[in-house]
């Protein structure tokens, strides 16, 4: 009782002293009023699902890596000596003057000519061996720590049960130093034949690579670098502390790199909406706000598009349209499984990423494969998917046309047996919307471009170390 009573009594006190108000005491609880006010009024509640806006803390090395090492890394990136046949760089299909991707459904890798819509598959007979059975996937904010999963698929990433490590195709092969799991990403694009090593025979980082010779390849790029290109071997000294010479210099220097000209070049956090959680409420208009309402309430965008770069980071089937070469799944090779590749689950086949929509309205075609050339066509997909990929119009494919290629493109798709299949992996139901509930939902869709991110022309260098064109 006694124990009760102590607690009691400062109550009342409280209480007592609230009934008796004084001038001064009325100030001070306008004082409180009007500030807690303004907190609702300046910045979103959490009630209303939205996320906390974005902080500089939120990037590997406050998004601000040191210039010596991005500036190594922008050379890097637009260098075609990074590929077997020195004709393509990681700029071919990420390139900035598109978004950092390419404008195709599918990108055309090693052997293709040219940049965006307007390349080509090459010329006979060093021409393209297939596609790139994957849409090049944005660059944006990749640098944040949130991101922990590379790939549609999710096949690097990092290794939660050991300190600074991370899973990947190379297995133990991988060698230790990597920065963060975008460096890691950074360490495989140069050894697919598809994209930048070239075929097996066409020169000595393909054989490797056919060979499955990780750790050759690498140091086979290396040593390319440090030879023929010497100007690079000055860059890295001035990058790295701890290379001193060509011999202290490895492709993990130059992984690095790349990760902090694209975490540096690349980062988009200041659209309308990034104004409007940060306290500007007249930053988007008001169809975008209404769209905003529905994505985050009744429309149940969120539920996968969570949290501050609006995805959750997992792997899920909307029953999205196959096209292309596939990625040697199904009977004849012909199928991407998406996520079961990487985990061996059934329950994971047809799967993938789910993506970050910051400057979604810049970064089309649409879906793992491209199968979209319409944003809006995708935000009307989620509404039907089973519906939607029975009525998908292959007319929106956005691809440079070989006989040989188109005549693969297609054989999922039009196969109905496995389109069913596909579309009964679905995880999502049927809603219903109004055009005008579409519209806002674009509105809004909109109001997450960032506007630096329109026009990224300065972010191509006009010449790399190696001397080997940039602008082609």
């Amino acid at each position: 009782m006694r124990g009760f009573v102590r607690v009691a009594r400062p109550t009342v006190k409280v209480r007592t002293v609230l009934l008796w108000p004084t001038p001064q005491r009325l100030a001070y609880v306008g004082v409180a009023f009007m500030l807690v006010a303004l907190c609702f009024l300046s910045a979103p509640r959490a009630a209303d699902g939205l996320p906390a806006p974005i902080r500089d803390s939120d990037y590997f090395g406050g998004g601000k890596p040191p210039a010596a090492v991005v500036e190594l890394g922008r050379s890097l990136f637009f260098d075609k000596i990074l590929s077997g046949n020195r004709n393509i760089s990681c700029a071919t299909c990420h390139h900035p003057v598109v978004h950092t991707g390419d404008d195709l459904s599918l990108s055309i890798g090693e052997g293709g000519r040219g940049l965006g819509t307007e390349r080509t598959t090459g010329d006979f007979p060093d021409d393209v061996v297939e596609r790139v059975p994957r849409n090049a996937q944005p660059l944006f904010n990749l640098g944040a720590k949130e991101f922990t999963r590379m790939f549609h698929d999710g096949r690097v990433e990092v290794d939660h049960a050991r300190p600074n490590a991370f899973l990947t195709p190379a297995g133990a092969e991988l060698p230790d130093g990597l920065d963060n799991v975008l460096a890691a990403q950074a360490m495989f694009p140069s050894l697919s034949s598809q994209e930048m090593a070239g075929q097996d025979g066409e020169n000595a980082i393909a054989s490797a690579v056919a060979r499955g010779h990780f750790s050759k390849s690498w140091a086979l790029l290396t040593k390319r670098l440090t030879d023929d290109a010497s100007d690079y071997v000055e860059l890295f000294v001035e990058a790295f502390p701890n290379v001193q010479s060509a011999a202290d210099v490895s492709f993990v220097h130059v992984a690095n790199a790349i990760a902090a000209f694209t975490t540096s070049a690349w980062r988009a956090d200041d659209s309308p909406f990034d104004r409007f959680l940060r306290g500007d409420r007249s930053a988007m208009s008001e169809s975008a706000r209404r769209g905003m309402k529905l994505f985050f309430g009744p429309a149940g965008c969120s539920r996968c598009h969570s949290g501050k770069f609006l995805t959750d980071h997992q792997f899920h089937s909307i029953a999205m349209p196959q096209i292309g070469p596939g990625k040697g799944n199904g009977f004849d090779g012909r199928e991407d499984f998406g996520r079961e590749r990487v985990t061996g689950q059934r329950a994971d086949r047809y799967k993938f990423r789910t993506p970050s929509l910051r400057n979604v309205a810049l970064t089309g075609p649409w879906g793992h494969d491209g199968a979209y050339a319409s944003l809006e066509a995708v935000v009307r997909h989620h509404l039907d998917p089973q519906q939607a990929i029975d009525a998908y119009d292959p007319g929106q494919v956005v691809l440079p046309s070989r006989p040989d290629l188109d005549a693969v493109d297609l054989l999922v798709q039009v196969d109905p047996t496995r389109r069913a299949r596909i579309a009964a992996s679905s995880e999502l139901g049927r809603l219903s919307l109004s055009d005008a509930n579409v519209a806002d939902l674009m509105a809004f869709l909109d109001a997450l471009t960032d506007p630096a991110s329109v026009d990224l022309g300065d972010d191509v260098p006009p010449t790399v170390p190696s001397g080997l064109p940039v602008r082609d």
